[in-house]
């Protein structure tokens, strides 16, 4: 594809004012002139709209069921379309990697990377790969919201999916382009190497803040040296059993600067931890957890939480061209809301199943023109 046609592809961008990508979920339509309403009221709005379902005693009209599976669809994609891991890559890990110096949970956690790297075939390779592409299929399912009230316990919703595509570029170091069709809902996004950027039809194009992270689709066995780069600095925590694998356990968090940094109005990132589990009899990743924290103001002065965690199974792994790949994997991602003072409580739990029907790498003629963000965002980066 010819810089002229990937130019002609953005051109579809709507202009309008920036405001931070949120990394939590953006779930609820808004018009253009709602635009700047907070992104936490519509989240707090979901929350409290009750689910149409005649099981649960609510409107079993078409119209609002139909617009429950467009909000639930939205959850879906604000929670799993496009989620970034929590630390910015470590430059040429596999090159400092040492053993050396440093804490033994560090230097357990070196060594386990460097058997990571062994299996999946990246030592054996003379030149590492560049660029990348990827093509998958997936299939979102929100489940039930269960809502809790000191004793009583309530369930609301009804367990429904959709069935989507994505194709995937990179291009080393922490370039990136995304595009996701779930339920005929495009989400877009991508990194330049310095700015990392959405698209969605709901919310329009949004940058993030705080330091440039890798995309979390990328390092769920897509991309063993980005996965590596990742845990670079982590900690191993031990041993613990995934389904039949005995698996080490490694931990990487974001420091406390960084996600203040990534904190907006009202809303204060506590914490973001990863957590990755090798099996021990492979040394293959077959499992990624991670935990993010925020806390927010409300209107009224109360105090809410949301902890977002996703938990990825990841299998299937081929050969491709010397690198062993995962081709499938299941995420479940919870939301859950509580108060601070309140015994009230809410958690909604979804899933994503995808599979990767296609991954080529050093792929000719990929060029930086591909990955060139919304003209919306660069302009507001410039501006004074």
């Amino acid at each position: 594809m010819s810089s002229k046609m990937r130019r002609k592809q953005q051109m579809w961008y709507v202009p309008q004012p920036l405001t931070p990508l949120m990394e939590w979920p953006d779930n609820e339509t808004q018009e253009e002139g709602n635009k700047k309403e907070s992104h936490w009221e519509v989240i707090r709005e979901w929350f409290r709209t009750p689910k149409t379902s005649p099981a649960n005693g609510f409107s079993g009209s078409l119209d609002g069921n139909i617009q429950a599976k467009r909000q639930d669809l939205k959850l879906l994609l604000g929670v799993l379309g496009c989620p970034l891991a929590p630390i910015p890559l470590v430059n040429d890990p596999i090159d400092r990697l040492h053993m050396k110096d440093i804490p033994m949970e560090t230097s357990i956690a070196n060594y386990i990377i460097k058997q990571y790297l062994a299996a999946t075939g990246c030592l054996k390779q003379g030149k590492c790969a560049k660029t990348m592409y990827a093509k998958g299929m997936v299939k979102m399912i929100c489940c039930e919201t269960e809502v809790s009230s000191g004793k009583n316990v309530k369930t609301l919703g009804t367990r429904s999916g959709d069935n989507g595509c994505f194709v995937l570029w990179q291009m080393l170091p922490g370039k990136w382009s995304l595009d996701l069709v779930v339920g005929g809902n495009q989400v877009i996004a991508g990194s330049d190497g310095k700015i990392v950027w959405r698209h969605s039809p709901w919310l329009g194009t949004h940058a993030a803040k705080g330091p440039q992270r890798p995309l979390r689709r990328i390092i769920q066995g897509l991309d063993p040296k980005t996965t590596a780069s990742l845990f670079a600095n982590a900690q191993c925590l031990g041993e613990k059993q995934i389904g039949h694998d005995d698996c080490f356990v490694l931990k990487v968090c974001a420091d406390r600067a960084a996600v203040m940094e990534r904190s907006e109005g009202p809303a204060e990132i506590i914490r973001h931890v990863l957590y990755g589990y090798f099996c021990q009899k492979s040394g293959l990743l077959v499992y990624l957890e991670d935990s993010h924290l925020t806390r927010v103001q409300t209107p009224e002065n109360e105090i809410v939480y949301w902890e977002i965690s996703i938990g990825s199974s990841i299998g299937d792994y081929r050969d491709v061209d010397g690198v062993l790949i995962a081709h499938q994997g299941r995420s479940i991602a919870t939301v859950f809301r509580f108060g601070e003072l309140s015994q009230q409580h809410s958690r909604t739990r979804m899933e994503e199943v995808w599979t990767i029907d296609d991954i080529v790498f050093n792929v000719p003629g990929l060029s930086l023109d591909y990955f060139i963000p919304p003209a919306d965002i660069v302009h507001n980066m410039h501006s004074p």
